[in-house]
């Protein structure tokens, strides 16, 4: 005998992801602070700084210091994800506030950046300084180079999915938006960090970094059309 269907229960919400563990949190602290240590070594003496002058600097052994990371220049790939993370942080941020009012993703897109290049403390005006003295070291030295843009291809990748949950464009729209940001990003600190040690050197203004990205940005995505719309949610069943 068929019986009545029974009522589809509705599926369980997904658990928020778990807390960093105090080791899991002491390890990163630890990863940052060999990074600080790193840029600003590289920043001062250039390829000559090796790892054991990180180590000791950082006050750790060499040992502790080649269980983190493979190569002295991997040292420094920390330090410049946090940027990179507190970027998309600030992203997906403003784009809840910006929600409201209808505000565009591009917009959205340019507010996040000139913030990210606006430093609101000394640490990040620090941080903003080593990155600046790394880039000088790095024209002669490739390694350090790789390590610089591998972090800004993992920072692409890892914009994808916050521009595809903001806007209305298709994926090969998403992954144009996400490369001419990150490049944007990148050029803008690049050209920063070369034209700034020659305007200092004629004692002129330097450049604004946070200028830089918003005009590199509205350049690049000029012809994005999906950052001109939000995202309409699928209505539901």
């Amino acid at each position: 005998m068929p019986t009545a269907p029974r009522p589809t229960a509705p599926a369980p919400a997904p658990l928020p992801p778990a807390a960093p563990s105090l080791t899991e949190r002491r390890k990163a602290e630890t990863q940052l602070e060999i990074a600080r240590t790193a840029a600003a070594l590289f920043a001062e003496r250039g390829s000559a700084v090796t790892a054991d002058d990180i180590a000791r600097s950082a006050g750790v052994a060499l040992r502790t210091f080649y269980r983190y990371f493979r190569t002295k220049e991997d040292a420094v790939a920390p330090l410049l994800a946090v940027g990179v993370r507190q970027w998309l942080a600030d992203l997906r941020r403003m784009a809840v506030a910006a929600e409201a009012d209808g505000r565009p993703v591009r917009d959205v897109l340019e507010r996040a950046a000139r913030q990210a290049l606006t430093p609101s403390d000394e640490q990040a005006a620090e941080a903003l300084r080593w990155t600046r003295g790394l880039l000088r070291v790095m024209r002669d030295d490739p390694a350090l180079r790789s390590v610089w843009h591998r972090v800004h291809h993992d920072s692409e990748e890892a914009l994808i999915p916050v521009l595809a949950g903001l806007t209305d464009g298709g994926p090969a729209e998403v992954r144009l938006a996400a490369a001419a940001a990150n490049t944007a990003m990148r050029v803008a600190v690049e050209t920063w960090a070369a034209e700034e040690e020659e305007h200092v050197a004629a004692e002129e203004a330097a450049l604004d970094p946070a200028e830089l990205v918003v005009r590199g940005m509205r350049a690049l995505t000029a012809g994005l059309s999906g950052l001109d719309r939000r995202r309409t949610p699928a209505p539901r069943a």
